[in-house]
């Protein structure tokens, strides 16, 4: 199994994918389909939502293939 991990980058958020655990339910594309495009490259735009919101819809995801990776911030 390939563990390639694809990291997207938002406002202190990391969403991470990992092709090789995606089942393709479409749970993301359905949920915020803006951010989530499968037709465009990249298919994930950080841009078309506000953070909260991509996170509410990648915690969705049923395989695990997307999840999520929070920045550390220096005092």
């Amino acid at each position: 199994m390939s563990k390639t991990v694809h990291k997207y980058e938002k406002d202190g958020v990391t969403v991470l994918w990992r092709p090789a655990l995606c089942i393709h339910s479409g749970e993301c594309v359905r949920g915020l389909g803006a951010v989530f495009n499968p037709n465009i490259r990249p298919w994930i735009n950080m841009d078309a939502a506000p953070v909260t919101r991509i996170a509410e819809q990648v915690k969705r995801c049923p395989s695990g293939a997307l999840s999520l990776a929070a920045h550390e911030t220096e005092d």
